[in-house]
């Protein structure tokens, strides 16, 4: 019989914890991120991108951060689960200006019946698209992304991979007040298909066990560009991390190209014109 989380005692820190507020601190960082989207959509439109759609959205964080970036940004985010989007709702875009939430909308809707008009940016980050387990199914969503660009949009989603990625892994980060787990609890080699979960842990020793999990199929790069391909994308370009020569760690900046590192542990971005 499998062990049973204990739920956290009244009184603790992990009682009250927010799990969406510590997700944003220990995994997001979305000012990089629309950095980098802003960028590279400039660098091969010549020009600005104006309406974002972020799929599986979760508290609509990007989105919000696009709004802010200009005055024309607009941004619809999709997810399915209401209990998040409220959260956003309640969370993230009250901290907007009147004028910037008039820009902005989450919309409890399936990506894969997307009903919106044409975005010129589409993104799919956190990995959430690793949720379709066949090729099929991965095949029909970014089909279904590529119908919801404008002629000139660009798919962006984001990956992960190394060695380090398909083993069983507990991996602890230590923020100032909490310590963040990353738990690697069960890969299948066979389908290639995963169990993850995020723990938290305060200062008062107090657990926040499973606050997030993640059932999905561990995709490699040549595999999503393949997909990417057949779904109809004219051009898929992976971008690499570069290295801090001082660090030798990332440094932040992505570059476009077909040669990466045989690191234990990346992540990418993929850029996908329609």
């Amino acid at each position: 019989m499998a062990k049973k989380n204990k739920a956290p005692k009244p009184g603790t820190i992990a009682y009250t914890a927010d799990r969406h507020e510590y997700y944003e601190k220990a995994v997001q960082c979305v000012e990089s991120e629309v950095d980098m989207v802003d960028e590279t959509y400039e660098a091969l439109r010549g020009k600005k991108a104006r309406f974002l759609r972020e799929d599986f959205c979760g508290t609509g964080n990007t989105s919000c951060e696009w709004v802010k970036r200009r005055k024309n940004n607009t941004a619809i985010g999709l997810d399915l689960d209401q209990e998040v989007l409220n959260w956003g709702i309640k969370n993230k875009i009250s901290a907007l200006n009147p004028e910037q939430q008039d820009r902005i909308d989450l919309i409890n809707q399936d990506v894969m019946n997307a009903e919106v008009d044409p975005a010129d940016v589409i993104l799919a980050m956190n990995f959430s698209y690793q949720l379709f387990k066949t090729r099929d199914a991965l095949r029909a969503y970014f089909a279904q992304a590529r119908e919801g660009l404008k002629d000139d949009g660009i798919f962006f989603i984001d990956a992960y991979g190394g060695h380090e990625s398909w083993r069983q892994i507990r991996e602890k980060t230590k923020f100032d007040d909490f310590d963040y787990f990353w738990h690697q609890k069960r890969y299948n080699p066979i389908t290639a298909e995963m169990l993850c979960h995020i723990h938290f842990r305060f200062k008062d020793k107090s657990w926040l066990h499973k606050a997030f999990t993640y059932d999905w199929r561990m995709w490699t790069l040549p595999e999503l560009q393949e997909l990417l391909v057949e779904a109809g994308f004219s051009k898929v370009q992976v971008y690499w991390e570069g290295t801090d020569e001082e660090t030798g760690e990332g440094n932040g900046d992505y570059y476009p190209t077909d040669l990466g590192d045989d690191d234990p542990s990346w992540i990418v971005y993929i850029v996908c014109e329609k």
